[in-house]
């Protein structure tokens, strides 16, 4: 049965918990190789800057000594792998099915960070750092929208809580397995090995696939087809039903888009504006990263609250934009809660036809996001500037007012039509904002 079309609040079986564990996996070794250009530019510095003798003095550190001016392109190219990632993530997805998406690039994301521990090229790096960040962006894509379909509408909140909560551990659990790292070979097979050894536990039980993209996917439609043939005529004079892209052309669709585009995009400045400038916090990197983490884990009691989705967004975005101003790591908690609403809010926006298409344009926009926070260059001490905190506290506070125009869908079944999205509630009483248990 379609999870999304029970109700109550009976206890999770076997198969959503298999679900979600295997997810919460892949989200803990996401941010290993995620924030893995921080890294590899301490060990670079540490290593070649003092030539130790460990490594620096044997022909694998000397050759990483020689091009270190290219790490500092591993983060711009890491971000367009992202924003790649984004342009075919969604459409790959619908096409082939999540699950296998998702399985294949948890494989390739693990062995991409094996490959710089044994061929320490800079154009190869490069190239590795571009595919793991496509590979990110798809395992994003692809587990959200699986965890949200496979969980009651009653706790729908939970899994994009939950994730990034696993996400937050894997960023303090990187951290010092980077710390421990005396060289650069060291820190890739820390990092990588372990995504490897688990890979069978993806592979032996493997996820299952979405049941409404089951139920869409093109061979059910070819049955569908052969089973309608001898009432194609009858069906020609009733009209057909809009294809994907009237939806998607149709004013309510276009204006969730682009609200949800602009807060991606915001969010994803603010968020990763403080996550690459960790170092300009007065601390060491790898104390910085894992308090980064720590600062983070707080998110997964916001499922508590019990206020809508709309309400939520507003309260987090608002909180997030003025903490900036005064409280870094506040405001980085706030805007991680503004951030997995956001992708909540956007898999219950959107009718089923284009769900992943609008999904796969919203993250396109987050991507860009994170692009432009390469670019922003720092104050003549290294700290972040201020006309970078009023940017990156501005958006949000936008964000929030723009808010106000989207329906509150929490408790709501997933719309599978633009009737079902025009039927969605656009004012409520402030009752309504407060969300049952």
């Amino acid at each position: 049965p379609d999870p999304d079309r029970s109700s109550g609040t009976a206890a999770m079986s076997p198969l959503q918990l298999s679900v979600y564990w295997r997810l919460a996996l892949l989200f803990f070794f996401t941010p290993f190789l995620f924030f893995l250009d921080i890294f590899t530019a301490a060990i670079a510095d540490r290593t070649c800057r003092h030539n130790n003798g460990t490594e620096a003095s044997s022909w694998l550190g000397t050759s990483v000594c020689g091009w270190t001016d290219w790490l500092s392109y591993g983060q711009t190219v890491y971000m367009v792998g992202l924003l790649l990632g984004s342009l075919v993530g969604g459409a790959i997805s619908d096409r082939y099915g999540k699950r296998p998406v998702l399985l294949a690039c948890a494989c390739v994301q693990a062995f991409c960070g094996l490959v710089p521990a044994v061929f320490p090229q800079p154009l190869l790096f490069l190239a590795i750092r571009c595919l793991t960040a496509v590979c990110c962006c798809c395992i994003n894509i692809c587990a959200f929208s699986l965890a949200v379909e496979w969980t009651l509408p009653a706790a729908r909140l939970w899994p994009p809580a939950f994730l990034p909560f696993c996400f937050s551990l894997g960023t303090m659990g990187g951290a010092p397995l980077a710390w421990l790292s005396p060289s650069w070979t060291y820190l890739h097979l820390l990092l990588a090995l372990p995504q490897i050894v688990c890979l069978p536990l993806y592979l032996y039980a493997p996820i299952p696939e979405s049941p409404r993209w089951l139920f869409n996917s093109p061979a059910d439609q070819k049955c569908l087809d052969l089973v309608k043939l001898s009432a194609s005529e009858a069906q020609t004079a009733r009209g057909h039903a809009p294809s994907d892209i009237t939806q998607l052309r149709h004013p309510t669709i276009l204006l969730r888009l682009f609200i949800m585009s602009y807060l991606s995009a915001a969010t994803a400045l603010t968020y990763y504006g403080i996550c690459l400038n960790i170092g300009s916090f007065g601390v060491g990197v790898y104390a910085a990263q894992f308090f980064s983490g720590l600062s983070e884990a707080p998110c997964l009691l916001v499922p508590l609250i019990r206020i809508g989705r709309r309400l939520i967004s507003m309260l987090a975005l608002f909180l997030s934009g003025t903490c900036l101003d005064f409280l870094a790591l506040l405001g980085k908690l706030c805007i991680l809660a503004a951030t997995f609403i956001s992708v909540l809010y956007c898999i219950e926006l959107f009718p089923t036809g284009v769900r992943q298409l609008c999904i796969s344009l919203v993250n396109l926009s987050y991507r860009l996001g994170c692009l432009v926070t390469t670019f922003v260059p720092p104050s003549p001490s290294g700290a972040i500037s201020l006309a970078a905190m009023i940017v990156y506290s501005s958006g949000p506070i936008v964000g929030c007012g723009l808010c106000l125009l989207l329906p509150e869908t929490s408790g709501a079944p997933l719309p599978d039509s633009l009737e079902d999205c025009n039927r969605q509630p656009k004012n409520q009483p402030a009752s309504a904002l407060w969300r049952p248990w």
